[in-house]
């Protein structure tokens, strides 16, 4: 019966694995989403610039 009441109390030094665990899972959702961000931003820009350099040039059989 104790060893049963024993194992249901959890460590201090647990739960702040736990929590620091958490803490680091949402750093790293916080992280991906800016990289997704950015990715996004990158594509856009060359995007952008492969438009407005096709459009700077003549068509070569025109």
């Amino acid at each position: 019966m104790a060893k049963a009441l024993f194992g249901s109390v959890v460590a201090p030094a647990e739960l702040r694995v736990l929590e620091e665990n958490a803490l680091l899972r949402a750093k790293v959702r916080r992280l991906e989403a800016e990289l997704d961000e950015l990715r996004a931003q990158r594509d856009a820009a060359i995007a952008h610039e492969l438009l407005s350099m096709a459009g700077d040039t003549e068509p070569a059989l025109a």
